[in-house]
């Protein structure tokens, strides 16, 4: 194998990390202006099926009431995001050393596999209607697709790098 064919496919695996950890950081930002975000989907969204809208401002009377009496517990949210974002760091690893590091990626891959149990019985239990569940099980989904296209690309890789560790 080339050079140019391993070259390429480093950055292969660079561009997919960089997207997965874009995505990973954005959605759990997202968790630290919940309130915000609820009042402005609540109040922009009208357009929206009347039963998700429905949905949103039940949940954006619900945050409001907790964070004006409890405010204590949005902390949890806050906690939320920041495990989104230490998780992404964990992916410098791969970023930087693909081969050496592939766990991170099988780790993750595992994560979003775990969403879709999470999401259905958890959600379940919290009594999340069942359509919202399925969105969050489409962050598993979703989520796996760059992870799993970087595993493929790292195993190519481990065989180039092997071979040209013969030369």
């Amino acid at each position: 194998m080339t050079m140019r064919s391993e070259e390429q496919l480093r950055r292969r695996i660079k561009f997919w990390i960089v997207l997965f950890v874009v995505g990973l950081i954005l959605s759990g930002v997202t968790a630290f202006p919940i309130e915000t975000q609820l009042s402005i989907a609540a109040n922009y969204m009208s357009w929206l099926p009347t039963f998700i809208h429905e949905w949103i401002v039940d949940v954006h009377k619900g945050v409001k009431e907790i964070n004006s009496s409890y405010p204590f517990l949005s902390y949890g949210t806050d906690w939320l995001a920041f495990a989104h974002i230490v998780i992404a760091v964990a992916f410098i690893g791969p970023y930087r050393d693909p081969t050496k590091n592939i766990w991170v990626i099988q780790f993750g891959m595992i994560a979003c596999i775990m969403v879709i149990p999470l999401a259905l019985i958890a959600g379940h239990i919290r009594e999340i209607p069942f359509y919202w569940r399925m969105i969050d099980c489409s962050f598993g989904i979703v989520g796996i697709i760059p992870l799993y296209i970087c595993y493929k690309n790292i195993k190519k890789l481990e065989i180039i790098e092997s071979y040209n560790s013969r030369d």
